[in-house]
């Protein structure tokens, strides 16, 4: 989605292919989450919103749960949602039939039922004995409590840090745009975290100019 709110090239063509996305925020999420008996977060351009306080459009939400505690999410939804598991634009359902999603890392897309519109993406997470492990950087293991924060409404939210870091991957307008809200309200220690994450991958990003500022 484009920052001033209009679909891109890419939303238009997910459209015509799997439908629309009318994504729910984050204070209704967490009332469909009541009662989930297991730690959720959320990642993505939302994360980053609750950080800085830079409103932005968003073209869906990402929660995130650990892939242990699917059947969890099923029971959660159940009677009042289809699930779907995602791995690279393959879709099979999610329910009694297919109770387990494709992997440990793929996608689970939620809607009302096929003639609603998607409302929440659910990219699982793995978990080493109960522990968060990065989906980018296996040996990155830690905490939930460490790589994660909670707002003054109760919702946790990925380290904004950590968000960026999957973000450079893609390098969008919005992606960029979500680098220079966040960099300057950034302690030092995360600045640092994220200077040495990113050259672990790419030694000479696009974004290598900004991380090297104060």
């Amino acid at each position: 989605m484009n920052l001033d709110g209009t679909p891109d090239e890419e939303d238009l063509e997910f459209y015509d292919r799997y439908g629309p996305w009318d994504a729910i925020n984050p204070v209704d999420l967490q009332t469909l989450m009541d009662g989930f008996p297991e730690p959720w977060w959320i990642v993505g351009g939302h994360a980053i919103e609750a950080f800085t306080g830079v409103p932005r459009p968003h073209e869906d939400i990402d929660l995130v749960i650990f892939s242990r505690h699917v059947p969890e999410l099923r029971e959660q939804f159940r009677g009042h949602y289809h699930l779907w598991s995602n791995d690279g634009g393959t879709l099979r359902p999610l329910d009694d039939r297919f109770p387990e999603p494709f992997h440990d890392r793929c996608q689970i897309w939620v809607r009302e039922n096929a003639r609603s519109p998607w409302i929440i993406d659910c990219p699982i997470n793995p978990d080493v004995d109960g522990r968060w492990q990065s989906k980018r950087d296996e040996s990155h293991i830690a905490d939930l409590a460490d790589v994660t924060w909670v707002d003054v409404r109760g919702i946790r939210f990925l380290n904004p840090e950590i968000v960026l870091l999957f973000k450079a991957a893609q390098n969008r307008d919005k992606d960029r745009y979500d680098l220079e809200n966040v960099w300057p309200l950034l302690p030092e220690d995360k600045k640092q975290w994220l200077r040495e994450a990113l050259h672990k991958y790419v030694s000479d990003h696009p974004w290598s100019e900004l991380l090297a500022s104060p």
